[in-house]
């Protein structure tokens, strides 16, 4: 019953894509929300996707997630079907699932036998099926079959974010360095074009100067600098102790936290 409610409710358009689409949320969506169709008392208790982790794209190659639904029936849950979205249900912008004809696999133990966990992998690429205009809040269509014929459906059980991956490098220099001497600390911010498969420079953000000791096991924070054209970041600090200088940025709704790999700068006695 859910295959034909979904066909039906469905555009023609995503049905067609999300058929033929390439296998290939707030972080991943525990939502229970108001059935869009269902008989029964079917019930979808949580969706989660990649475990809960915001899905972060490169500007190649194709990343497999998980998408997760846990649905209950007091006759058991017979399959489900899923798939992601962005934009409006009846005019997506982009897409991604196995589609309505292909069941996920769902596991009754060790939940109980009227409950299920039915999971699916999802595999995209940066630019196939979605583009630099979709990286943000995704949406999750689901449909759940019971054992004794009831179903329900959501045209959005859940969202989750989808980002833009970021990159940042490092270097700080004299190396070695006199103590109480002044550092210049270079770097670039760049974040993946899902429109070209290239990475570009990421202007006018705020990043983090860090410093951890040697021997420490933490960074702090010595200053917040904007990047500038290109994604360029230069700035000065005081070298007081041998250890590691880098870069880090907290990520935004369309794109990746990252932190550059340390540079490690020797200070002197002087």
């Amino acid at each position: 019953m859910s295959i034909r409610a979904a066909v039906t409710a469905l555009s023609g358009a995503l049905v067609l894509s999300a058929l033929s689409a390439v296998s290939g949320p707030s972080a991943g969506a525990a939502t229970s929300v108001g059935a869009d169709a269902g008989d029964g008392d079917t019930q979808i208790v949580q969706v989660v996707v990649n475990g809960g982790k915001p899905v972060v794209l490169g500007p190649t190659g194709t990343k497999t997630f998980t998408l997760s639904i846990t649905a209950s029936d007091d006759s058991g849950i017979k399959d489900a079907y899923g798939w992601v979205y962005h934009g409006s249900f009846d005019n997506p912008d982009g897409h991604a699932g196995p589609g309505s004809d292909t069941p996920m696999s769902c596991t009754p133990d060790p939940v109980s036998e009227t409950t299920s966990v039915c999971t699916t992998g999802i595999t995209v690429g940066p630019r196939t099926p979605h583009t630099n205009a979709t990286a943000g809040t995704w949406h999750v269509w689901t449909s759940v079959d019971a054992d004794d014929f009831d179903f329900v459906q959501k045209d959005d059980a859940g969202d989750f974010p989808m980002k833009r991956a970021a990159r940042l490098t490092a270097d700080a220099a004299p190396e070695p360095v006199a103590a109480g001497a002044t550092l210049t600390v270079k770097g670039v911010l760049s974040r993946a074009n899902w429109d070209n498969g290239t990475w570009g420079g990421y202007a006018g953000r705020p990043v983090k100067l860090q410093f951890r000791k040697a021997g420490a096991g933490a960074y702090s924070t010595v200053k917040t600098v904007t990047s500038g054209a290109g994604g360029a970041l230069k700035t000065t600090a005081k070298a007081t102790a041998s250890g590691y200088w880098r870069w880090s940025f907290a990520g935004t709704g369309t794109t990746g936290a990252v932190s550059a790999t340390g540079d490690y700068v020797h200070v002197t006695a002087g």
